[in-house]
């Protein structure tokens, strides 16, 4: 199981933070950040719930992990194995998270899939996102996968739509010209885009696209 305790730079000095598996004692916390970052008009209903979070921690407890700081639980990420080719973008996130259950967690395969990542909007200033993503990229050597991969939103997306391709959107916030909340992060994270996936999820922001974007082994060799 996973366990970090590190400390972080705060406007009041220094906060203790810790990265570790999340259980079950955890559930109601987390529900209650989801609901904090996800305020109407957003629907409940798309929150975390105690049977998709049960299958986590019962399934893949190593891709179940929470950010603590100063002993407040401020933020999760989940994730799940697959085994995917590195250049497949034809799958949506309900297809290849199960919804979110992950009971297709697949150990015998050859990729971590993120889930999901969430951080408490009280906590954000922190830059918790990123520490959540090099705590997953452990997990991926740990494991001795080939990779950690998942599908970025492109909320910007939406204001330039007509303008630019989604390939073309992708490419100017890659060189800076734009800059993307989503995107622009995991490219601050050490992801990679691989490609763009259609009707990934159903986001009006991003027009219903997402970047597969991935994070490869650098102990093993690069392969097709």
């Amino acid at each position: 199981m996973y366990r970090k305790q590190f400390y972080l730079p705060s406007e009041d000095g220094f906060v203790q933070a810790v990265i570790r598996n999340y259980t079950k004692e955890d559930f109601d916390e987390l529900i209650a950040i989801q609901s904090e970052s996800f305020p109407p008009p957003f629907p409940p209903e798309l929150w975390w719930n105690k049977e998709q979070l049960t299958e986590h921690v019962t399934r893949f407890p190593q891709g179940a992990l929470c950010v603590e700081i100063n002993g407040t639980l401020a933020g999760s990420m989940t994730g799940l194995i697959v085994q995917l080719d590195r250049y497949d973008t034809h799958h949506t996130w309900a297809e290849i998270t199960d919804n979110g259950y992950i009971r297709n967690h697949n150990q015998n395969g050859n990729t971590l899939y993120v889930v999901d990542i969430c951080i408490r909007p009280s906590f954000r200033k922190l830059k918790l996102g990123k520490h959540l993503m090099q705590a997953m990229y452990d997990v991926v050597l740990h494991l001795n996968l080939e990779r950690l991969a998942g599908g970025g939103r492109m909320p910007g997306y939406h204001t330039v739509a007509s303008q630019l391709t989604p390939e073309q959107y992708l490419q100017r916030v890659v060189t800076g010209t734009l800059y993307d909340p989503v995107i622009t992060f995991l490219l601050h994270s050490g992801r990679t885009p691989v490609g763009i996936a259609q009707n990934y999820l159903e986001d009006e922001e991003s027009q219903n696209y997402g970047v597969i974007m991935e994070w490869r082994n650098p102990f093993l060799p690069t392969k097709n």
